[in-house]
């Protein structure tokens, strides 16, 4: 690990979505938190649990009433997309969406943390990506230059994103060759799709397999392993993910066809090294 001397202070924002703060999951969080904050970074919190955050998305996230629409629009029909882009434009959001929009505002880095559940995210985890990461604010076109806010346009450029999980299966079972999938490809969608998407600098996921059966020992490795990428959060090279707008893909978003002919699934967007 570095020298904490030599490490600039930063901003990193911690997303958790544990039931338990006594679990394997909180005391890893702890201990992360910890760290980062010895080391001069300021580290703003989202304990999703225990801010009994309300994960479902509704009319209200979009200022529409059944009585009256928004704004008197549409006889009170929700429009997701739209009607929750013109919430955030207009400043009538609910105020715990907008709390949360402003930490990821302010955060360098955002490190999420979660049991792998069911080869997916906890869903109160997946609720708070799906009121906070609106159109406007998360993807969609800029409300004033029409540009395209995705992948290298993204607005969240110059961010880091690092998941943190814990999982029942075995080392080699999320390895290359691994029946439940290499890890980097289960959780294409969050890393990829939402992170990246988004303009992130998404590292590689740090997981700890077969957690129902850590010991007192192999949890000091374990923590001690995370602190060393929790060291090089702002140094390590992020996934090569592809950009879109450079020539890559065809107007329908699609590989061109001479960049690694013949060959599909999840690793053709990764650049060459």
């Amino acid at each position: 690990m570095k020298n904490p001397s030599t490490v600039h202070p930063s901003t990193v924002h911690w997303i958790s979505a544990h039931p338990e703060p006594r679990s394997l999951s909180g005391s890893l969080r702890r201990d992360g938190i910890a760290f980062l904050r010895e080391r001069g970074h300021e580290v703003i919190e989202s304990d999703l649990y225990a801010m009994r955050w309300d994960p479902v998305l509704r009319p209200r996230d979009g200022a529409v009433s059944a009585d009256n629409g928004a704004r008197g629009e549409h006889e009170g029909r929700f429009r997701v997309s739209q009607d929750t882009r013109r919430a955030y434009l207009a400043g009538e959001q609910q105020p715990d969406v907008a709390a949360e929009q402003h930490k990821l505002r302010e955060a360098d880095a955002v490190v999420v943390q979660f049991p792998l559940w069911w080869y997916g995210l906890p869903a109160i985890l997946k609720g708070w990506i799906d009121r906070v990461f609106v159109s406007g604010f998360a993807f969609g076109k800029d409300p004033y230059t029409g540009r395209r806010l995705r992948f290298e346009q993204g607005p969240f450029t110059g961010k880091r994103a690092l998941v943190v999980t814990t999982l029942g299966d075995r080392e080699g079972s999320i390895g290359p060759r691994g029946k439940s999938g290499e890890l980097t490809e289960t959780l294409f969608g969050l890393l990829h799709g939402t992170f990246a998407y988004t303009g992130m600098s998404v590292l590689r996921p740090w997981a700890l397999p077969s957690a129902d059966f850590t010991t007192p020992e192999e949890y000091q490795a374990a923590s001690a392993d995370l602190l060393g990428r929790l060291a090089d959060l702002f140094d390590e090279r992020p996934i090569p993910y592809r950009p879109q707008f450079t020539g890559d893909y065809t107007a329908d978003w699609e590989l061109v066809p001479h960049i690694r002919p013949g060959e599909s699934g999840l690793s053709v967007h990764l650049q060459d090294a």
